[in-house]
């Protein structure tokens, strides 16, 4: 096995210009961010402990799989922290949530 031909890596770098993939936890990240991030970790897990799709997800907590998505790759801006945990309650009611 070879290396790529420069014109598959130029194709490659093409299909991957427009990716969004996810988000880091910055290493100087404050408390709140720490938590939020915690809470997307949750998403994540369940996803994968339950072997559903982000589609099934989506549905689960009654919202568009674009929506799911982004909270999957840890772009939550467009999220409160209250709405993040809404939609993780509906997923695990008794879910207990802490800081530190």
């Amino acid at each position: 096995m070879g290396f790529p031909s420069k014109a598959q890596i130029e194709k490659a770098l093409k299909k991957l210009e427009n990716i969004e993939g996810t988000l880091a936890l910055n290493p100087d990240a404050t408390a709140r961010e720490r938590f939020r991030w915690d809470l997307h970790q949750k998403f994540l897990k369940y996803k994968r402990v339950h072997k559903i799709s982000q589609k099934e997800l989506a549905d689960l907590l009654e919202i568009d799989p674009g929506k799911v998505s982004k909270i999957l790759h840890h772009r939550l801006d467009e999220f409160s922290t209250d709405r993040l945990i809404t939609l993780y309650e509906k997923l695990d009611p008794n879910v207990k949530l802490k800081v530190g």
